[in-house]
């Protein structure tokens, strides 16, 4: 939502409005540059060796934003006249504006998935390894971890590693759209290498939980990542001395990845005082990390008209569906202006709409 009421009492319209902190600016005004274009900038070198190892993958590469990630990770796999399948509710789908039609050519299917909770069974029924020369052939399978629009979902890693290892078999890679990758990481102290073993590209997002100004890093093996390089010129993200940025990078993950542990935990507090305002608003235990996604519609609003009022309140949140408002906590979202959050949320909740 675009409109701002003049007293903010909590911006929870998305974990992407957090503000570098002093130390992170600190960090990028003491920071060594280069051309990165050039592949000469140090900082951004570190970064990116960096990010490869934690997600156990040999190189990476940083990019502007993480559709540019996603899209360039959807071209390695797929070209034009090929398909990539996901769920319904995934971010390639649903928020990067039909990128990969509208830039490589690529179609996409999608399977109804549950909070999109990765459904094996459904993704290898859907996928077509070999269309041959009547159908269209499947080249990748999409998968979020967490899932925004499921509501901050957590993938079970088994299933994960269970798609990776029938997919192989196949031929078909699997493209992890890790943009919180850390809230599930930290949130399931699962190691990030466990996940990234799940995937040929991962893509993760350091301007959002991390509280980075911009940027996100692909990563995969050196052959993948130096074919990336040519996508993200040819796309238009050839970026120059930006060193400046990936330092803002190499302090979130040196000081803010930890913390997000504190953000899950604001978010279940709130979730288990609204699912007390509204039967059937919100299921406390399907709050995993960051992301409250609450079904105002069970309260008789509208997902639209419940967000006005709420901003009117000063609280911003996101309506993601007809019947559905979604609100983020972040590194800028402390308790008091979660209990003032609440406070807001909860007397919507108990009372019908005008």
């Amino acid at each position: 939502m675009s409109s701002r009421p003049g007293a903010v009492v909590a911006d929870l319209r998305s974990d992407t409005l957090t503000r570098p902190t002093p130390a992170m600016r600190a960090a990028m005004v003491d920071a060594e540059v280069g051309d990165d274009v050039y592949g000469e900038d140090p900082t951004v070198a570190r970064l990116e060796e960096r990010v490869a190892e934690l997600l156990g993958h040999e190189a990476a590469l940083f990019m502007p934003t993480g559709s540019m990630a996603n899209q360039v990770g959807l071209r390695l796999h797929a070209g034009p006249g090929q398909e990539v399948i996901t769920d319904h509710l995934a971010h390639v789908l649903r928020a990067e504006l039909g990128a990969a039609a509208a830039f490589s050519g690529i179609t996409t299917r999608s399977w109804v998935a549950d909070r999109g909770l990765l459904d094996v069974d459904t993704a290898l029924a859907v996928m077509v390894p070999d269309g041959g020369a009547y159908q269209v052939s499947t080249a990748c399978v999409v998968v979020e971890n967490t899932h925004n629009f499921g509501g901050g979902t957590v993938q079970p890693l088994a299933d994960m590693r269970r798609l990776r290892e029938a997919t192989a078999e196949v031929g078909v890679g699997v493209h992890l759209d890790g943009a919180r990758l850390w809230n599930a990481s930290v949130a399931t102290d699962t190691p990030l290498a466990d996940y990234g073993a799940c995937a040929d590209t991962v893509s993760v997002c350091l301007s959002k939980g991390l509280g980075a100004p911009v940027g996100s890093v692909l990563a995969a093996d050196a052959a993948r990542i130096q074919e990336a390089r040519v996508w993200r010129k040819r796309l238009g993200g050839g970026m120059r001395q930006v060193g400046l940025l990936a330092a803002a990078g190499l302090h979130a993950l040196d000081h803010h990845v930890e913390r997000l542990a504190e953000d899950h935990a604001r978010t279940n507090r709130a979730a288990e005082a609204l699912a007390q305002a509204a039967a059937g608003t919100v299921d406390p235990a399907a709050v995993e990390t960051n992301i409250l996604v609450l079904d105002v519609g069970a309260a008789s609003w509208g997902g639209p008209a419940f967000v006005a009022a709420a901003a009117g309140a000063g609280v911003l949140g996101y309506p993601t569906g007809p019947r559905q408002a979604r609100y983020v906590w972040h590194l800028d979202v402390d308790d008091p202006m979660t209990d003032a959050a609440v406070d807001v949320l909860d007397g919507l909740l108990r009372r019908a709409p005008a």
